[in-house]
């Protein structure tokens, strides 16, 4: 029998509550299913990201991050890459994130950016990912760093890929089927700054994608099935 949820540490506050439901949690089970070239399309029309900072976060230029979030498709199912944290990482032990890391001045874009920290991560060729579209901009609490989260197609299954040691303990491929399921989204209300502010959970065999990529992830999944406000 699969076990839901992972080993990840999640620090509840005091005074955490249950939220709400997915944002496709109204939609049909024939609804819920993402279609990497209409998505393309929805993007294409969303145009780039916005930037969402908290009045209290104060961004230095230099604290400039980038995630892929590589899509692609495989008998009809679009899975989605992701990646388990080593254990023996001093923060974020056996969290799921997508590939990513710090913007270098050598850099000359974000897309840049996440191309060579995914190929460090994970090993993924730089030619492989086509960009179709980018997520909301935010700022992680703790390192205090603007995040450009970049989702990119592949032509397929991508093979020879080979975790980093130091970084990664495991390469996820996880269906967005799965994703969509209402027993695997969970949002919780945590009081952050005296304001409730939702948190979104992912359950996964195994695993529990939660924070910041599950933000992530619930804003790709809302936009693929057109839910999102």
């Amino acid at each position: 029998m699969s076990k839901r949820g992972g080993p990840q540490l999640i620090p509840r506050p005091e005074g955490w509550r249950a939220g709400g439901t997915s944002p496709w949690s109204h939609l049909d089970a024939g609804s819920r299913r993402v279609d990497l070239a209409q998505l393309e399309k929805v993007f294409a029309a969303r145009g780039p990201g916005i930037t969402r900072v908290d009045p209290w976060h104060r961004v230095q230029s230099d604290h400039l991050s980038a995630v892929l979030v590589p899509l692609y498709d495989e008998g009809g199912e679009v899975y989605v890459v992701m990646t388990r944290r080593s254990p023996h990482m001093r923060k974020h032990r056996w969290e799921v994130s997508f590939p990513g890391g710090r913007h270098d001045d050598d850099d000359e874009s974000m897309w840049h950016t996440a191309l060579r920290e995914t190929y460090e991560e994970i090993g993924l060729e730089q030619s492989l990912p086509r960009f179709i579209g980018e997520l909301d901009r935010f700022v992680t609490v703790s390192s205090v760093s603007l995040v450009s989260p970049l989702v990119a197609v592949l032509p397929g299954r991508p093979s020879g890929l080979v975790a980093s040691p130091d970084e990664v303990e495991a390469i996820l491929h996880v269906p967005a089927s799965e994703l969509l399921l209402d027993d695997v989204f969970r949002e919780e209300l945590w009081p952050i700054n005296e304001i409730y502010r939702p948190i979104t959970f992912f359950e996964l065999d195994g695993d529990t994608v939660w924070g910041a990529t599950a933000a992530m992830l619930r804003q790709l999944l809302a936009i693929a099935t057109e839910t999102a406000d």
